[in-house]
């Protein structure tokens, strides 16, 4: 099972903060691109978002690419880019 948690502006236009996907759904690699691929097939209204060029993706609190392979037990994060000033 990974945790699949969303911040920011990404949370409120997803209107979901999280939630649970089986590994095994995950084929036929388990990289967080299919990942991304999966929840874009079960909630065709994420996306537009979801594939947004600028979207960050955490794996257990470190920033990881899209190719990423992610384990059972990960805790995968989306969130748009902090800005400051």
């Amino acid at each position: 099972m990974i945790t699949v948690l969303v911040f920011g502006q990404l949370k409120e236009q997803l209107n979901c903060p999280k939630l649970c996907v089986e590994l095994d759904a995950i084929a036929p690699t388990n990289t967080l691109n299919n990942l991304l691929i999966l929840l874009q097939q079960q909630y065709p209204e994420w996306a537009d978002h979801l594939q947004n060029n600028v979207i960050l993706s955490a794996v257990n609190q470190s920033i990881v690419s899209t190719e990423h392979l992610i384990a059972d037990g990960d805790e995968v994060a989306f969130f748009p880019p902090v800005t400051g000033g």
